[in-house]
């Protein structure tokens, strides 16, 4: 098992998470994370931190297309280990439907 960061995460980015990971496992593109399934080691402490509800274990059901981007984008995009402000329309955004589609990015973010 290892935990992925979903469709929740697009244009919120909050990075509460990266901030207790004990591993460094996640990856910033431009507009959401991604956590590397290779080198998640299944703590958990990361997925009660997002306030957006983003970070879910792989084994819960239709997942699996999230698995697959976390990790393709993990392999491109640059690690974070330190909290960074939320994107500013991270409100707006918290809870809406149908991000991919609509604004997911696969461009890289800046990392630490």
């Amino acid at each position: 098992m290892t935990y992925i960061v979903g469709e929740a995460c697009i244009k919120c980015k909050y990075t509460d998470c990266v901030e207790v990971c004990p591993v460094d496992c996640f990856y910033e593109g431009e507009n959401m994370l991604v956590i590397h399934p290779d080198e998640c080691i299944d703590c958990g402490v990361c997925e009660p931190e997002c306030p957006a509800d983003a970070i879910k274990p792989d084994t819960e059901p239709g997942l699996e297309k999230w698995l697959e981007l976390n990790a393709k984008y993990a392999a491109e995009w640059p690690n974070i280990t330190v909290k960074k402000d939320p994107l500013p329309e991270a409100e707006k955004f918290d809870g809406m439907a149908d991000k991919f589609a609509n604004h997911f990015s696969p461009e890289p973010g800046e990392g630490d």
